[in-house]
């Protein structure tokens, strides 16, 4: 029954919320927003206690303002991806301004293949829809198994439809099929600041130890592939703001695992530097950093296996 309820809500979002007035579906947003905060339920609760680590002198008067700010970036993701199937070519172009974008068209055609890694900062699927429609360039990317099914092939007929061509995270070949995509100079697009094999990589993220996928430093040091972080955010106006930083290089030297290590962690401090710039549009509301994990058994990379990466 929860599993229908859940699905049902999605499905009502895409083809409710879609036809709404962009004005309406802000103020809805919004509302909504401001509900789930004041309920201050698991979710709030863990994204103020992340918030936390990321602006630690923040005042608790601090923490709830950024937490209020973060659920409504949240609530934006969501309206907008709503949205999103029946916004116009044009409002996609001119829906994201991204800085030093070069570094991403550069690789492109070097024809080397490009992998682009990002956090949960804004809007990843519009930051995807606008290289499909600006850039013209389709890509793969990695989707979380969700449950029930029904939800999960919603995703990815969302995605699709979006111009992305979607794999799933378990069940399937994932890392073999980027690899595949990236040999023959495609680009491939990874969320990936949260670990959902728990066999990724041990980061200092924000003064504290987090675990992060090794799939994109393993793809780079397999396929030659450049690999981009990209962080993104919003500000008061509707269009979304985004930075390519500068790519994360293989070192000379090193085992894989070391290698992966380096290249993995690289990924973490671009990342924090965009989370930090712009705390409330991280959308983080699970457990990340191992301290407030329960206890597991080491799970340290494997050189014959690597997790990808995710885009939910």
């Amino acid at each position: 029954m929860k599993d229908r309820l859940t699905d049902g809500l999605y499905g009502l979002g895409w083809s409710t919320v879609k036809k709404l007035p962009e004005p309406v579906a802000e103020r809805l947003g919004r509302t909504i927003a401001d509900t789930v905060w004041k309920r201050r339920g698991k979710g709030v609760l863990r994204l103020e206690s992340n918030l936390a680590r990321v602006v630690p002198d923040a005042s608790p008067q601090r923490l709830a303002e950024l937490s209020r700010a973060g659920m409504r970036s949240y609530l934006r993701y969501w309206m907008e991806s709503f949205r999103l199937p029946s916004w116009s070519r044009e409002r996609v172009k001119g829906g994201f301004d991204v800085k030093d974008v070069h570094h991403l068209t550069d690789g492109l055609a070097a024809g080397k293949g490009v992998i682009l890694a990002l956090p949960h900062l804004g809007n990843w699927d519009l930051a995807g829809a606008w290289v499909t429609t600006k850039l013209e360039t389709p890509f793969t990317t990695v989707a979380e198994r969700l449950k029930p099914e029904t939800l999960y092939d919603r995703f990815v007929a969302y995605r699709e439809s979006l111009g992305m061509e979607v794999l799933p995270h378990t069940g399937g070949s994932a890392f073999g099929t980027l690899a595949r995509r990236l040999r023959a100079g495609g680009l491939v697009c990874l969320v990936a600041d949260r670990d959902l094999s728990e066999s990724g990589v041990e980061v200092k993220f924000f003064g504290d130890t987090a675990r992060m996928p090794a799939g994109p430093a393993m793809l780079a040091q397999q396929t030659g592939a450049l690999l981009l972080p990209v962080t993104l955010w919003y500000d008061e106006s509707p269009v979304m703001k985004g930075r390519v930083h500068p790519p994360v290089d293989v070192p000379e030297t090193g085992t894989r695992v070391e290698k992966t290590s380096v290249m993995t962690q690289a990924l973490a401090d671009a990342f924090a530097t965009g989370i930090a710039d712009h705390p409330e549009d991280w959308h983080m509301l699970q457990r990340l950093w191992l301290a407030d994990l329960e206890p597991r058994p080491d799970h340290a990379p494997r050189a014959g296996r690597a997790p990808a990466g995710e885009a939910s």
